[in-house]
């Protein structure tokens, strides 16, 4: 199975429920809604901060 962290916050910014996910990929669980929100919460907690180049310069 192959379903990303990055799929699965864009549906839940587009506005899916965790049952409406749950429903349309039943090869999800609740957990594995949880763990991909644990672990976006731990990326955007990053202490590091990395510059960005603009591609004007």
């Amino acid at each position: 199975m192959r379903f990303t962290v990055s799929q699965l916050l864009e549906l839940l910014a587009a506005g899916m429920t965790e049952a409406e996910i749950l429903v349309d990929y039943p090869y999800l669980e609740k957990e594995d809604i949880r763990a991909c929100l644990l672990f976006a919460s731990h990326i955007a907690d990053a202490r590091t901060i990395v510059p960005v180049q603009d591609k004007a310069a």
